[in-house]
């Protein structure tokens, strides 16, 4: 029994229902690697791991990659590992580096995007956990964490941003025409 000790609630004890994870990029044959907007996003920690509370994804961005300009009503951060995005906070630029964590804000309109001529490598955090499943739903599984998707034909690109913009209030997501 775990007795309280001060004016503050005292620590839960240990959930012996979660484990312990470890993602191992490059040599763990069950995370899913998601292509979505020319961007490979590989899944390393789910909802499912953290009782809902946060996920990560590792993003592999080629240049010219990243997501149209969005939010959405959770809180995302991102670490750069290798290259540099261009973030387009309430339509403000600013370059990020390998090195540079970025945090978004709930609800503020945001992008991202890749200027540079070399692949860019970042981790994205999102608390609560959610967008994940949005990935999981609207992208398409591929082979590593650097596979590209596949190119899309006008029809088959049509045919996608409509399940995107369908599928987009479900996980809490606005796309927007500008930021």
């Amino acid at each position: 029994m775990v007795q309280k000790t001060s004016e503050y609630p005292a620590v839960p004890p240990d959930d012996l229902k979660r484990n312990l994870t470890i993602a191992q990029i490059d040599k763990d044959q069950g995370l899913q690697h998601i292509g979505l907007v020319g961007d490979t996003y590989t899944i390393t920690v789910s909802g499912d791991d953290t009782a809902g509370r946060f996920c990560v994804i590792d993003m592999h961005i080629p240049p010219g990659g990243g997501p149209p300009p969005h939010r959405h009503d959770f809180e995302e951060a991102f670490i750069l590992l290798e290259g540099e995005i261009e973030a387009t906070f309430r339509g403000k630029k600013s370059v990020v580096r390998a090195g540079d964590t970025v945090n978004i804000p709930a609800n503020a309109p945001h992008q991202f995007h890749n200027a540079s001529s070399k692949p860019t490598r970042l981790l994205c955090i999102c608390s609560p956990a959610g967008q994940e499943n949005f990935f999981r739903e609207v992208g398409t599984p591929v082979a590593t964490r650097t596979t590209p998707p596949p190119k899309l034909d006008e029809r088959q690109q049509a045919e996608f941003v409509q399940r995107v913009m369908a599928l987009a209030p479900k996980y809490r997501t606005e796309l927007l025409k500008e930021v």
